[in-house]
């Protein structure tokens, strides 16, 4: 790796994988990475594969991410950022939450076994298991905050049954349906997982 990319990771530690804006040529970079891992996934995935699909150089891809897990991970915040962000606000928490839900059920319909293979090699990688909790975790837990910030301004929650721990309920149940069934979830289960357990939750007096 050059010794400038060794650099611009130590700079780029400090905002995030993602790093400052993107120009449109790094934005193509991590579509083509999205592109690449749907039919790889994450073990056989190679940053020569992406370089050589986007017609790049290597050190190209390296000057802004310095590895394999940088790039992937980067993909992925991307993906949450531009495509989805916080979801337009419908009006109500549940139909903001089921909205959420969908979101997250498209993806995991994706790049669900692609997700599993990077959970997978966190446990041997700490880079990549600091990117996850550090850029892909973050980004959904502020979706899901945004989302629950918007019930409180309404007056529908109160601010006290919000738990740092309930952001990740609904999107790792979404991910253990799509790998254990191999099939997307349908809109019903996802309804009544939002009925059943995500609203009674939030919507309780606090103790």
């Amino acid at each position: 790796m050059p010794a400038s990319a060794s650099a611009d990771s130590r700079r780029q530690n400090k905002r995030g994988v993602l790093g400052s804006s993107l120009t449109p040529r790094e934005a193509e970079l991590l579509t083509v990475t999205l592109e690449v891992l749907r039919e790889t996934g994450y073990d056989k995935f190679t940053v020569d594969q992406v370089a050589a699909r986007a017609h790049a150089s290597k050190t190209t891809v390296y000057r802004r991410w310095p590895s394999k897990a940088e790039l992937v991970c980067a993909a992925f915040a991307d993906l949450i950022q531009r495509e989805q962000g916080l979801p337009a606000d419908s009006g109500s928490l549940r139909d903001d939450l089921l909205r959420l839900a969908e979101i997250i059920a498209r993806d995991a319909d994706e790049y669900g076994r692609t997700i599993a293979g990077i959970l997978a090699a966190g446990e041997r990688s700490p880079r990549l298991r600091e990117l996850l909790v550090d850029d892909l975790q973050r980004a959904r837990k502020e979706q899901f905050h945004g989302i629950l910030q918007r019930a409180v301004t309404r007056g529908e929650i109160y601010p006290e049954v919000i738990s740092e721990d309930i952001w990740d309920v609904l999107p790792a149940y979404i991910m253990f349906l799509v790998l254990q069934h191999r099939r997307p979830v349908p809109a019903g289960t996802l309804q009544a997982f939002v009925d059943e357990v995500l609203l009674p939750s939030l919507t309780r007096l606090p103790s």
